[in-house]
């Protein structure tokens, strides 16, 4: 056992809560002490939930060990049916109470309720949240759609050709990282298409609408990590296809798109043509040294992380230095994707050693879960976040999906915008040691308000002039009478040459000048001085 901070999963009982309170009609039940009640905290707080999740717990206590905690469960099940009224009870038990070893689903059996009683058994030494969650929603299509499956050997009846083909999109939940944009987008576009919906679930769903996953013409697969076992057995059960391509990113929505029409024999061209995403025209024209060969660490659950370095490659021109994460059901995808770009692929679920790898590679850029932006914000490295888990601060009020085309315009704002452009930057790095430009020094634009340079800054650039005040030459735009003795006069005309030079680099003009009349012996400055230091520092 190890003690942590943070953790990218919980137990896979979490993952049964992100499916039962995706759901309607469904009431979880969950065998669990007291202190394991924060379902009302994970959802209502960090989703902006405008209601209670459908979790109820039996919060037995240390004084219950020693009774019947088999009954206490058994009233638990009974209250929370007739209290609720569900259409379908899930019931399972915590990583705590899974040492009790009650047997939830066998007590919920013995308790004959008039709904379907679906039991997990979701060990939580061995599994966390991710593939609690993918579990759970497995055995909920397994116990409802499974009476309906066609018998074996017979055939799928053709569809009407009066009507349109239709999916189901399979694997949005709650707590999922823009799960309802992306489930919008990807509706919105599969219309465009010619396709229908039949039904989105987990998100959403009645139990009803689960039994009839079946009549679908196939389905849509938007986040392996939760849906691809059930799609698994419904291709297996009923013959329906699955797609294969997450549609994160211009080229992955288009490879979506061409590989949707081809199952439902549809002609894609239509919808590529009218493409509105702003993605490939604004990465084309934004100067190179904003985007090209930036160096990108990313890391996150599987389908984001591979998704987010294709677009970061394929898309953007950065360049990947790393890829993890912490999904280790899907590490062999991401290993295959670490190997197209040519580095090794970050396995962990230890912040740890994240934030080594990121301290180690210095990246430009990283692009990961709330954890590394924590990681980032401390290493002084900008930060995107692509994956869950996240806080309440990537469920905005507004829609942005990472889905469809509209989502690879919200993949460009939120990548390049914590970047510095590269004419910022440019300035920046060739005025960085300016006095005007210093942290350390107030305001130019404040005169003698202005707070002085601290000892460290006079320190660090030697040739600076004393007080900011001081440096310009006088209002009236004659000689500076404050000088110090040895410091070399400007003649009036010298003095307005300077003015032309932009106010930006004036003040570097002015310290080079008298340096240089100072290392030459010159003690008045004149046209012909300004344009000899100028010769002089550009060589």
């Amino acid at each position: 056992m190890q003690l942590t901070v943070w953790t990218y999963e919980g137990p896979p009982h979490v993952g049964a809560m992100r499916i039962a309170t995706a759901m309607r009609g469904v009431h979880y039940v969950l065998h669990a002490p007291q202190g394991d009640t924060y379902a009302d905290l994970l959802f209502t707080m960090i989703e902006r939930r405008d209601h209670r999740p459908p979790v109820t717990y039996t919060t037995f206590q240390a004084r219950n060990l020693g009774g019947d905690t088999a009954e206490l469960f058994k009233s638990a099940t009974a209250e929370a049916f007739a209290r609720f009224k569900p259409d379908l009870m899930l019931v399972g038990a915590s990583c705590t109470a899974e040492l009790i070893q009650d047997d939830p689903g066998g007590l919920a059996e013995a308790l004959d309720l008039p709904v379907p009683v679906v039991p997990l058994e979701l060990p939580a030494y061995q599994r966390k949240e991710n593939w609690g969650a993918s579990e759970t929603f497995y055995r909920v299509v397994r116990a409802l759609a499974g009476p309906h499956a066609p018998k074996p050997g017979t055939r799928r009846p053709p569809r009407a050709p009066d009507r349109r083909p239709c999916c189901n999109l399979l694997g949005p939940t709650a707590l999922g990282f823009r799960h309802r944009d992306d489930v919008r987008e990807i509706t919105t576009l599969l219309d465009r298409l010619g396709v229908d919906v039949a039904v989105t679930a987990p998100w959403q769903a009645m139990p009803a609408d689960i039994a009839r996953l079946g009549d679908a013409d196939f389905n849509v697969v938007m986040y392996p990590e939760i849906a691809l076992t059930a799609a698994t057995w419904l291709t297996r059960m009923f013959g329906q296809p699955a797609t294969k391509t997450v549609p994160i990113g211009v080229g992955a929505t288009r490879d979506f798109v061409r590989e949707v029409a081809d199952l439902a024999g549809l002609d894609p061209e239509p919808v590529l043509a009218a493409e509105e995403s702003r993605l490939p025209w604004y990465s084309r024209s934004v100067d190179s040294n904003y985007l090209t060969g930036k160096r990108v660490f990313v890391f996150g659950d599987a389908t984001h992380a591979v998704a987010a370095a294709r677009v970061a490659h394929e898309e953007l021109a950065f360049t990947v230095v790393g890829i993890g994460t912490y999904s280790r059901e899907f590490a062999r995808e991401v290993r295959d994707a670490a190997t197209r770009y040519g580095v090794e692929a970050l396995i962990t679920d230890d912040y740890l050693d994240v934030e080594a790898k990121v301290a180690e590679l210095q990246p430009e850029l990283v692009l990961g879960t709330q954890m590394e932006r924590h990681i980032a914000k401390r290493l002084g490295v900008p930060c995107a976040v692509i994956s869950a888990p996240v806080h309440v601060q990537d469920f905005p009020a507004r829609t942005a999906p990472q889905m469809g085309f509209e989502g690879a315009n919200v993949l460009f704002d939120a990548w390049v915008h914590p970047l510095m452009m590269g004419l910022e930057e440019h300035l920046l790095a060739m005025f960085r040691e300016d006095f005007e430009f210093r942290d350390e020094h107030g305001p130019s634009h404040l005169g003698v308000t202005a707070r002085a340079p601290s000892a460290s800054a006079k320190s660090a650039t030697a040739d600076d002039p004393a007080p900011a005040a001081t440096v310009g030459p006088p209002a009236g735009g004659g000689t500076p009478t404050d000088e110090a003795p040895d410091e070399p006069a400007w003649d009036p005309i010298a003095e307005q040459e300077l003015k032309k030079i932009p106010f930006f680099v004036r003040g570097k003009a002015r310290r080079n000048t008298e340096r240089f009349a100072r290392e030459t012996g010159v003690a008045k400055i004149t046209v012909e001085t300004v344009y000899d230091a100028k010769a002089h520092f550009s060589r």
